[in-house]
Formats: structure tokens, C-alpha cells, sequence
């Protein structure tokens, strides 16, 4: 039955595509619907045990197999839930019915990545990845063309990066046998050059994560797009990268390379998550702040998998199918609170026209349906009580600790540095938290609108809850992880109705008892309003406006102010900007329109990424020179050539 779930469920999204293609938007949306039903359905049933191995087709003499494993079910289950309310939303897509070819070219990739064990078609399936991305991006058409179409391109460059070097992977592990089952044994065979495979490996999946330096597509690529394309890259996208890394990193790596390779895990998603954090404190668009928040919480769980090798080098298994599970955990949750809010961010742009974080009456024109969901994700995202976020970065901070154990003094001062880092990170995220939920959705508004769409929001703002309350019996969902294979760890983090890092003396929470005991608590204050109510009755007072009798518009807290004050001390990772400009009537001091425009310079751009851009531009120009010269013979020439080198390689392989 799982298998033919997701059968179903690709069948679907190949009608989607050609029913896109034909600009049947609304056959389209139907059938993708139904295709992220089925594949719910797969993954649901797939838990705790796992799907069979089903044979695909055949490439040459080698059958191409597809198996879902616990934790890529555990990812894709909630990466879907996120999906279906993206499509269950209205959309702002340009061009709806292109949108949703995209889309459901995204999601077969995504089935592809996370359940084929061969190299080649894993390979096919993660470009489906980076293309259907683009292809939504490009047809939700809120930006000019030509911005659009650049933001498009750098995500493609960065990722084909990425790309390549998961393709140097396959020639170096797989030139005999692209069957993942031997990829472990051919890793095994590089000694001293394993640690190199493995930076090749953190390239090519660390350019979907957001591992710096390739979390600097993100703000473009989102802010071109709609909250809907940008639920669906940070929520199923991002899920099934992780467990294409988490696969590398602990069922492929060798044992040996495992210290290093986690030291350098846990201080990338350490810097990728302060860094990330810290730019996205100082956005003043939905949509970026929301980009860079994914890359934050991305390597969040980057810092889990890295503490998972450490662990793995030192043979504690136990410890190290903790940090496994947290970081699935983590991205659950995560998913399901960045989609809430991206769909919140396209319910406040149908109001005020744009994604510019500003004051509005959003909350108190629309339904309490909305301003619940909306709520509840940026709660979760800030890691407040008793959210899925708190209880995810909660188990993830217990993990760190953990560092003790660990034999390598290195490995343990990265640890410890990196629960420095975290907790950083948890502080500014907190801030980021309410700066977008409090600035953006709360305030005034000249022009209401209709809001509508509340209620996918709703559905996924209550489901953050429930996925913290219910997480001390979910978890055993994942008990029997085809790799780890040690059910006694996660049967460990939870005694009863609430979680432990594995022993009960250590540290432990409860989500059900925090929820039961936050309403009950709420009965005080509740009950204190009702007698003030009957005793004195309902008194309107002024706001107080530091003594002002009348408090001016200009007054409002506006979303530069807010991260003003992080932006000067963190100057030096900010180096911000400031561009005034002036239109003047007739003189110079009689002044008509002031321009005033604040910026935060990138940290690996100009150092990183623009000297290659200018290098190939520079050879492009050098070599046009000569392949453009206008002579018809020396355009066959190339042709003839281009063919030879076409049937060698057909020949040779």
C-alpha cells in the first residue's frame, strides 16, 4: 500500500505538470491536491517501520529501487502538511497554473531525494528540486522581470555548485556501483581523503540548506516569490535536503573522518544560524526576514547532525541517535511553524498591497482564526512554551551538553561553543519573533481590506501546538531508523507525558503538562479582568505617549527603529549603509522629496561570489570575441565537434 501511495502520488504530480503546461490552473490544482494526499497517506503508513524496496525501472544492468526510510517519512509527512495548506490558500501567483507545474515538479523531486537509493536518479531528482524552486518563483511574477529573473539565476548558480559537487561524489564513490548500498565500502577505501569527499558532500547539500556561504540566495530568491513558494522551499525542500546530508554523514562517512567532519558540521550551522539570525533581525520585507529565518533554523539542525558524528566517533550510540532525532524533530516543527507564517505574510500583502514589514491593522480586520495561526508559528519559531519550536531547540540545547562524554578535547570545546552560539541565536530569534508578528500584523492601517485564507493558516498554527503536546508518543514513530538502529535512544527521550535527554536525572519538560498547566494558570488573570469588569465597569483611558496629550502618527515604532539599536553594536558583521536623496523645487533648500534608504552590506558576496562572477564574465567576452566571428563554417565546425564529443562519451560509457 505505501508503495502504491506514492506511485499515486508521482502519477499526480506528472498530470500536474502537463495540466500546467496547458494552463489548466484549476485541473491542476486538484490533481496536485490529491497528489499531497497520497503522499501523506505513504508517508503516514510508512511509520515506524519503513516502506519495502520497490524496483523503478532499470538503468542498464542495475535496477533503480526507491525505499522510504522512517526518518525520510517522518520529514516529508510534515513538509506535505505545510504543502497541502500552501495549495489549500489563494494563491498571488502571476501565472497560477505554471505556478503549480513548478510545485509539483518540486514535490517529485522531493519524493526522488528522499526514497531512490541510486546515484544517478537521486541526481536527476535533486535538480528536480532546484528547478521546480525556480520555475514557482519565476511564476508568481511579484517583481519586476528582470529582478525576478536575477534572484532566479543566483539561487540556479549557487545551487548548480551544489550540483556539481554531489556529482564529483558519484564519480568518486560510485564509478563501479551507483548503488548507494556500496557507497559506504568505496568511502572506506579513501583513508586520509575521506574528510575531502565529505566537504564535497557538505557543498552539494549545504547549498539547499543554507550553509554558509550559500544562505545568501535565500533573501533574492523569497523575497521574489510568494509566502506560498516560500512555504514550500523552507518546509519539504529543506526536509528532505537534511536527510540527504544526514544520510551522507552517518551511514556513508567512515567512522574515522567522523571527528572532523562533525567539528566542522557544528561550527558551520552554528555561524550559518548566528549570522543568518542576525540579518534576518534587520529585514523590513515578510518574505526575507522569513529567507533568512529558514537558513537560521537550518543550521540549527546542521549543529544537531554535527554533534551526531562527534557522538558516532566515540561509538555512543545512544547519544548519537539523540542528536539524529532532534534535528527531525526540529524540522517538523520548524515546517510547520515557517508555513503559517509565509501564509500569513500573503494574507498581509492582499491587505497593504506589499510584503513590507510596517504597522497595520491586519489582526484586527481579519478573523481570530488568522491572528491564532499566526501567533502560534511566530511562538514556535521564537522557541516560547510550549511550542514545537521550544521543545525541538529545548532537546537540541540538552544535546550540546552532552559534550562531556566525548573523548576529543576539540570536540567537546565545539560543543560548548556552540551552545554559546545557540543560545545567541535563541535571543535574536526571539526579537526577530516579535519585531515581524508585533510591527507587521499589529498597528494601524488606512485602507482595510477583506482578508481571506485564514483558515490553512489556522490549521497550521494549531497544528505547532499539537505537535509539541503530542510529541512524548509520536516519537515512537521513529524508534526503528533504518541506519541508527538503536530503538532503545528514543525510547529513552520519553517517560510518560513528558521528554528527557535520555535519563530522567538529567534535564527533562512536558508540552501536555506546560499546555494544561498555561490554561489553567490563565484562569487567574481571566477571572481578575471579569471582577474589575462587574466592580468598576469598562473605562477607556489614553494611551500614554510619554506625556503627550495627543500622540502623532509618526510616533509608531516602524521596523528600522525596532533593529536599530542590533545594528549598531553588531556594525561590524552589518557594515550598513545609508543613501539620502533629495528633490528640490526650485532651490536647494526648499526640499520636495527626501529618499531615505538603509542597508546591511553581505558577508561572503563581494568577497566570494562577485570576483567569480566578474572573472567569468570577463572570459565570456574574451572567448565571444572569437566563437562569435560571423563565419558560418566556424559555427559547423563547433557543431561537428560538439557531436563527436556526444558519441565518445556514448561509446565510452
Amino acid at each position: 500500500m505505501v508503495l502504491d501511495s506514492f506511485c499515486v502520488a508521482a502519477s499526480l504530480f506528472i498530470l500536474t505538470i502537463a495540466l500546467g503546461m496547458l494552463q489548466q490552473g484549476r485541473l491542476a490544482r486538484v490533481t496536485l491536491i490529491l497528489g499531497v494526499l497520497a503522499a501523506l497517506i505513504g508517508s503516514a503508513t510508512s511509520l515506524p517501520g519503513g516502506s519495502a524496496t520497490g524496483v523503478m525501472w532499470s538503468l542498464g544492468d542495475m535496477a533503480v529501487t526507491w525505499q522510504l526510510q522512517p526518518s525520510a517519512a517522518w520529514l516529508l509527512f510534515w513538509g506535505g502538511l505545510t504543502a497541502l495548506a500552501a495549495f489549500l490558500s489563494p494563491g498571488r501567483a502571476k501565472n497560477p497554473a505554471i505556478w503549480m507545474a513548478g510545485a509539483a515538479v518540486a514535490l517529485l523531486g522531493s519524493l526522488g531525494v528522499a526514497g531512490l537509493q541510486e546515484g544517478v536518479s537521486f541526481l536527476i531528482a535533486w535538480e528536480f528540486l532546484s528547478f521546480g524552486g525556480a520555475i514557482m518563483l519565476l511564476a508568481d511574477g511579484l517583481q519586476e522581470a528582470q529582478r525576478g529573473g536575477q534572484a532566479s539565476l543566483y539561487m540556479l548558480a549557487l545551487l548548480e555548485i551544489g550540483a556539481v559537487a554531489l556529482l564529483l561524489c558519484l564519480v568518486l564513490l560510485g564509478a563501479q556501483d551507483t548503488d548507494f548500498t556500496g557507497w559506504a565500502a568505496s568511502w572506506a577505501t579513501y583513508g586520509g581523503a575521506a574528510f575531502g569527499v565529505a566537504v564535497l558532500f557538505i557543498i552539494g547539500f549545504g547549498a539547499k540548506l543554507g550553509i554558509l556561504p550559500f544562505y545568501e540566495w535565500y533573501p533574492g530568491a523569497y523575497g521574489s516569490g510568494s509566502g506560498a513558494s516560500g512555504a514550500l522551499l523552507s518546509g519539504v525542500v529543506l526536509n528532505v535536503a537534511y536527510f540527504a546530508l544526514g544520510r551522507a554523514m552517518l551511514d556513508w562517512l567512515p567512522v574515522s573522518a567522523t571527528t572532523g567532519v562533525g567539528i566542522l558540521l557544528v561550527s558551520l550551522g552554528t555561524l550559518s544560524a548566528i549570522l543568518a539570525i542576525l540579518y534576518a533581525f534587520q529585514q523590513e520585507d515578510w518574505r526575507r526576514l522569513l529567507a533568512f529565518s529558514t537558513a537560521e533554523n537550518a543550521g540549527l539542525a546542521v549543529v544537531a547532525l554535527g554533534a551526531a558524528a562527534l557522538f558516532r566517533a566515540d561509538g555512543l550510540s545512544l547519544l548519537m541517535t539523540l542528536a539524529w532525532t532532534v534535528g527531525l524533530i526540529h524540522l517538523g516543527g520548524h515546517s510547520l511553524a515557517k508555513g503559517a507564517m509565509m501564509l500569513s505574510a500573503d494574507r498581509v500583502a492582499a491587505v497593504r498591497g506589499n510584503y513590507q514589514i510596517a504597522q497595520s491593522r491586519v489582526l484586527a480586520l481579519a478573523p481570530w482564526t488568522l491572528g491564532i495561526g499566526a501567533l502560534f508559528g511566530a511562538m514556535s519559531l521564537a522557541a516560547m512554551p510550549p511550542m514545537a519550536g521550544f521543545a525541538s531547540e529545548w532537546y537540541l540545547f540538552q544535546t550540546v551538553f552532552q559534550d562531556f562524554h566525548l573523548t576529543s578535547s576539540a570536540a567537546r570545546v565545539t560543543l560548548a561553543l556552540g551552545g554559546a552560539g545557540l543560545a545567541l541565536t535563541a535571543a535574536i530569534a526571539l526579537a526577530t519573533m516579535v519585531k515581524v508578528f508585533g510591527i507587521g500584523l499589529l498597528g494601524r492601517e488606512e485602507n482595510p481590506a477583506e482578508v481571506t485564507g485564514r483558515w490553512p493558516i489556522l490549521g497550521l498554527g494549531l497544528l505547532v501546538l499539537a505537535y509539541a503536546v503530542a510529541l512524548p508518543w509520536t516519537l515512537a514513530a521513529l524508534v526503528r531508523d533504518n541506519w541508527l538502529a538503536v530503538p532503545a535512544a528514543v525510547a529513552a527521550m520519553v517517560r510518560g507525558p513528558i521528554l528527557v535527554p535520555l535519563t530522567l536525572h538529567f534535564a527533562f519538560i512536558s508540552p501536555p503538562l506546560l499546555l494544561l498547566t498555561g490554561l489553567l494558570l490563565a484562569l487567574i488573570p481571566l477571572g481578575l479582568l471579569g471582577w474589575s469588569h462587574r466592580r468598576h465597569g469598562r473605562r477607556r483611558v489614553p494611551v500614554w505617549g510619554h506625556g503627550l496629550r495627543r500622540i502623532p502618527a509618526e510616533n509608531a515604532i516602524t521596523a528600522l527603529a525596532f533593529s536599530n539599536a542590533l545594528r549598531e553594536f553588531y556594525s561590524f558583521v552589518y557594515r550598513p549603509g545609508t543613501n539620502t536623496r533629495k528633490q528640490h523645487t526650485e532651490r536647494e533648500y526648499f526640499v520636495h522629496t527626501l529618499q531615505f534608504n538603509y542597508s546591511q552590506a553581505p558577508v561572503f558576496g563581494p568577497w566570494l561570489f562577485r570576483p567569480v562572477v566578474r572573472l567569468v564574465q570577463k572570459l565570456s567576452d574574451r572567448i565571444g570575441l572569437t566563437l562569435q566571428n560571423g563565419s558560418l563554417n566556424a559555427y559547423l565546425a563547433y557543431i561537428g565537434i560538439l557531436l563527436i564529443v556526444i558519441f565518445a562519451s556514448v561509446f565510452y560509457l
